[in-house]
C-alpha cells in the first residue's frame, strides 16, 4: 500500500539511482517542454488527470521520488543551487520552516488560491508555497484484536500510556519518519514543552517499539494492516493516518463491509503538505503552470483516492469511500509553524536521547 509510504532503507538505494540519472539528463530537464516535479515517495496521479494537465499547458511533466518527506526536503536543500526540477512537493508543515529558512523556494501566488482555506496557507505574505492536501497523524488500532481480547481500544493520547496497553503501540522515529515527527508534535500539543519528555517516559515504560519509517510500522509490525497480517505482525496500534482505514478496505481483494481499522480520535496531528517553485527552477513557466494544475478542482478531486489525503480547495468533492470509512479528526491538534520551528530540532534530539537511548 503506498500511501505515504516513508521508507528509510530503499531511499538511500534510490538516491543514488536518481542522482546519476538526474545528472546525466541535466540538459534535457532544462528542456522548456518539460516540467520537472520533485516529491516524496507517495506521490501519484491518475494518468488521465495528467494527461490532462499535459495537454492543456502544453508541458511533459517528468517526475523524480526521493524517499520519505524528511529526506527529501534535505535533498532538496542541498541541491537547492542545481536543483533536481522545478517544482517540489511534499513538504509538510512539520518542515516548512526547515525549507523556507533554507531559501528553498520563490513566491508565486498559484492562480486557484482564492478558492483554498485560509487555513491551510501558512505561507500567506509571501505565497513561497502553496497548499495541496491535508491529513491527519493518528493511531490505528486492528479491531479485530481488540475484539478477541474483550479490550476497548484506546480513544486518547493519555489512553496510550495505561497498562491496559502495554506493549501495543509501534510508532516511527521522529527523526526520520514525517508521520513519527507528527505524532512527537502531537505529544508536545497536548502536553505542553515542559510535559511531553514525561509522557514519553511513560509510553517508553509501557514497551512502545519504534521502527525507522511508515512502511516497516504500518505493514510489517501492525497487526491490522493486510501486510502485517502477512508479515505476523503483533502490534495492534501504529502511529499512521487518519485516513488507513479507507486505504484497507480499497486495497482489499474482497472489499469488507466495514473498515479492519479504526483511528483513536484523540491522537491526531493536522499535517498539511504544500508544493513551492524551486528558488533556481529552469522551468519557472512550467513550474507556475503545474502549481495552478495542483489546486485546480480536477487535481484536487483526483488526488484522495491516489495519496489518501484530502483536498484543500473550497468545493472539491470527497470520495464517499472516505466519509464512510475514515472521516478525519474533529479536533485535531494543531500547533503554530513559529512553535514547530523554535522547537522541532531540539524536541527531536531530547525525544532520541529519550526514548532511544
Amino acid at each position: 500500500m503506498h500511501h505515504k509510504t516513508f521508507v528509510a532503507v530503499a531511499v538511500g538505494l534510490g538516491l543514488i539511482g536518481l542522482s546519476a540519472c538526474g545528472s546525466g539528463e541535466s540538459t534535457s530537464s532544462g528542456d522548456s517542454k518539460t516540467v520537472t516535479l520533485v516529491s516524496h515517495d507517495s506521490w501519484a496521479v491518475s494518468k488521465k488527470v495528467q494527461r490532462d494537465f499535459e495537454k492543456q499547458s502544453g508541458y511533459k511533466l517528468r517526475v523524480l521520488e526521493d524517499g520519505d518527506a524528511g529526506q527529501a526536503v534535505n535533498k532538496a536543500i542541498l541541491t537547492k543551487d542545481h536543483p533536481q526540477g522545478d517544482v517540489f512537493f511534499g513538504v509538510d508543515n512539520t518542515l516548512l520552516s526547515r525549507a523556507l529558512d533554507n531559501g528553498l523556494f520563490q513566491p508565486y501566488a498559484a492562480k486557484g488560491l482564492d478558492k483554498v482555506g485560509a487555513a491551510y496557507q501558512l505561507d500567506k505574505d509571501k505565497h513561497r508555497v502553496t497548499p495541496v492536501d491535508y491529513g491527519d497523524i493518528c493511531v490505528n488500532y486492528d479491531k479485530a484484536w481488540f475484539d478477541k481480547h474483550k479490550l476497548a481500544p484506546p480513544r486518547t493520547f493519555a489512553d496510550l500510556a495505561e497498562p491496559a496497553y502495554k506493549d501495543l503501540l509501534v510508532t516511527e522515529n521522529a527523526a526520520t519518519s514525517s508521520p513519527g515527527l507528527g505524532f512527537l508534535l502531537g505529544s508536545a500539543a497536548e502536553y505542553g514543552d515542559q510535559g511531553w519528555p514525561d509522557y514519553w517516559k511513560k509510553l517508553k515504560a509501557n514497551g512502545v517499539k519504534v521502527v525507522d519509517g511508515w512502511e516497516q510500522a504500518y505493514s510489517q509490525e501492525f497487526s491490522g494492516s493486510t501486510g502485517g497480517r502477512k508479515a505476523g505482525g503483533d502490534r495492534p496500534l501504529v502511529v499512521s493516518y487518519a485516513s488507513s482505514p479507507p486505504a484497507e478496505v480499497l486495497y482489499a481483494k474482497k472489499r469488507p463491509g466495514t473498515a479492519p481499522t479504526g483511528v483513536a480520535t484523540g491522537t491526531c496531528f493536522r499535517q498539511i503538505e504544500f508544493a513551492g517553485l524551486l528558488d533556481n527552477a529552469r522551468n519557472t513557466k512550467g513550474g507556475k503552470a503545474f502549481i495552478d494544475f495542483l489546486v485546480s478542482k480536477e487535481f484536487q478531486e483526483d488526488m484522495p483516492l491516489n495519496m489518501y489525503v484530502y483536498p484543500v480547495a473550497r468545493g472539491a468533492r470527497i470520495p464517499a469511500e472516505f466519509t464512510e470509512y475514515g472521516p478525519a479528526a474533529e479536533h485535531p491538534e494543531t500547533m503554530a509553524p513559529g512553535k514547530i520551528a523554535a522547537n522541532r530540532d531540539q524536541w527531536v534530539k531530547s525525544w532520541t536521547s529519550l526514548v532511544l537511548r
